[in-house]
Order: structure tokens, then C-alpha cells, then sequence
């Protein structure tokens, strides 16, 4: 019988990824694996991984060998070894478009409480003073610039959805031709363009080494003293130690997080920051966009299992 072990999961229960298995006459083994020792321990056996957060490493490639292939229950793949996964002929998988509309609306949600001055707002009047001053200096949407770090399906989402508010658009991404920008009414351009510009920056790139710590001191120095941060994409792009000292100086005037380095932080700096709007990793969060990434997760385990053609996997090439 087919074993898919889901390695570790935040769910309420596993009864759609029971009905699935039951469908395709699989056995599904559930843990809460924190290390690879604990993942090997768990996994012996088993033809296929429904991973959240447990570190897939190469260590767990080598000694699972009957693995064929590991699902990641979400968008990014940072917590697998694709290299590893490729060498040793196992397909990984994500869910890249579940969350299409619920990401977008968050980071419109965090840009607005930032431009807005929500947090400030809503502190003062619990705090028993009611005035509309407490929010200075406040600046209209309208003719301001939205910066893109990232144009993959997300940011382009957000270009649609905040239209109507009369930004104008920068972006940056060194993987997408400026001829799609284009499409979607969006300049290309560098990095540091895309800051020296933009009023609000909105973060939407994978966590690789490249982009990990993106946002640094640099970074801020190179941003309007009136600027939004909005990162709901990983938490290791930014560096939130610079941006806590940024935000506390005045080099930049607001940031809403999503992500963090540490998640849940044991502490952060940006807790004592009154210009910045934190919420627990949240952005991908509907009933709907749920239902969809286990939905989906565990169907790709099913259909790679079973040499069907589908196009969510992320190393390609073992399937050939």
C-alpha cells in the first residue's frame, strides 16, 4: 500500500487528506516532525512527504529510499533541499497559486494601516485621546509610487487590486523581461531605482540567498523618510534589526510585517516600534485558500505516484 506521511501540519484535523488517500487506496501516517532525524524516524517507507515547516535536508533524502516524492504544503520550498531532491530522483512540489487573492489583500491591508496610521490611531483613543493629529504626517495614495520587489503572480495581483487608489508602479526583478511589466502598466527597474522611487515598497520574493537579507541598513538609507515597508513574503529578506533602527530614526516611516526571521519570535525589536504593524504570518489565510492547499498538496503526491503530468513541480527535471 502507498504510505504519504505529512510530516508536520497546523491543521485541525486530516480528514480531506484521509478522504484522498482512501480514494487512491494510500495510507496516510501523520507526525510533527521538528529535525530530519525526527522526519527519517517517522517517514521509513513511506513513497511520499505533505511537508509545512520540517527541514527536508539531504540527510533525509539519503535515508528515505523508497521517497519518490515531497509535497510542501504552501508556495515557498526554502525548508527543502531541492539539489539534494534532484540528485536523488525525488519530485518536490508546491501550491503556487492557492493563496492568489489572500496575499495581495493582505499586503493592501498592511499598506493601508501604514499609510493610514491605523495602529497610532487606534493606540491613542484607547489610550483616552481623541485626535486627529496623532496620525501626522499622513500623505494621500493618489501620485504615490508602489515599488515591486518581486513580479511573480502575487505582486501582479496587487497591481490589479490597488488600481483604483492611483499609484503609480515600479518594479524590480532580474528573472522577469521588462516587456511583462509592461504588460501589467509596471516600470522595470533596479533594485536601488525601485527604492530611491517608491513610496511603499511591497515585498513578494522567494527567500534564496540572494534576496535573504535584501533589506538591509543600505537598503533604508536608500528610501524617503516617509516610506512603507510591507513584507509579506519571508521574513528572512528583511533585516529586521536595521529596519527596527530605521524605523526608530525616522529614516523610513513605517513598515507592516507578515514574516519574520523567527517565527514565533522569541523577541524583536519591532515590537517597540509604534510605526510598525506585525501580524503572525497570516497572509495566506482564508477558509477557501485552506481548503485548496491540502486539496492540492496531497493530490500532487498522488499524481506524481502515478506518472501523471502535472505542472506544480518545482524541480522538473526527475520526471523526465
Amino acid at each position: 500500500m502507498t504510505k504519504v506521511v505529512i510530516t508536520d501540519h497546523e491543521l485541525p484535523d486530516l480528514a480531506i487528506e484521509q478522504e484522498l488517500a482512501a480514494e487512491h487506496g494510500a495510507e496516510i501516517v501523520e507526525a510533527q516532525a521538528e529535525t530530519p532525524a525526527e522526519v527519517i524516524d517517522a517517514a521509513d517507507g513511506a513513497d511520499g512527504l505533505v511537508v509545512t515547516y520540517a527541514p527536508i535536508t539531504d540527510e533525509v533524502f539519503e535515508a528515505l529510499d523508497d521517497l519518490s516524492v515531497v509535497a510542501r504544503l504552501g508556495i515557498g520550498v526554502d525548508n527543502v533541499d531541492i539539489e539534494s531532491a534532484t540528485e536523488h530522483d525525488v519530485a518536490v512540489t508546491n501550491v503556487p497559486d492557492y493563496c492568489k487573492d489572500e496575499v495581495p489583500e493582505h499586503a493592501l491591508a498592511l499598506i493601508m494601516a501604514c499609510e493610514r496610521r491605523i495602529r497610532s490611531f487606534d493606540a491613542a483613543i484607547r489610550n483616552g485621546t481623541w485626535d486627529w493629529k496623532e496620525g501626522k504626517p499622513m500623505h494621500r495614495l493618489r501620485g504615490q509610487t508602489l515599488g515591486l520587489a518581486g513580479f511573480g503572480m502575487i505582486p501582479r495581483s496587487l497591481v490589479e487590486k490597488t488600481r483604483a487608489l492611483g499609484f503609480e508602479y515600479v518594479g524590480y526583478d532580474p528573472y522577469v523581461s521588462e516587456a511583462e511589466f509592461a504588460e501589467s502598466g509596471v516600470e522595470k527597474v533596479s533594485f536601488e531605482e525601485m527604492l530611491n522611487r517608491a513610496d511603499v515598497v511591497s515585498i513578494h520574493t522567494p527567500l534564496t540567498e540572494e534576496t535573504r537579507d535584501l533589506f538591509d541598513a543600505d537598503a533604508f538609507a536608500r528610501m524617503s523618510e516617509n516610506a512603507t515597508l510591507v513584507n509579506t513574503a519571508r521574513g528572512g529578506i528583511v533585516d529586521t534589526d536595521a529596519l527596527a533602527e530605521a524605523l526608530r530614526s525616522g529614516e523610513i516611516g513605517a513598515a507592516g510585517l507578515d514574516v519574520l526571521p523567527e517565527e514565533p519570535p522569541e523577541d524583536t525589536p519591532l515590537k517597540d516600534c509604534e510605526n510598525a504593524v506585525l501580524t503572525p504570518h497570516t497572509a495566506f489565510y482564508s477558509e477557501e485558500s485552506i481548503d485548496v492547499l491540502r486539496r492540492s498538496a496531497t493530490e500532487s503526491v498522488f499524481d506524481v505516484l502515478a506518472g501523471d503530468e502535472i505542472d506544480n513541480v518545482v524541480n522538473p527535471s526527475v520526471l523526465e
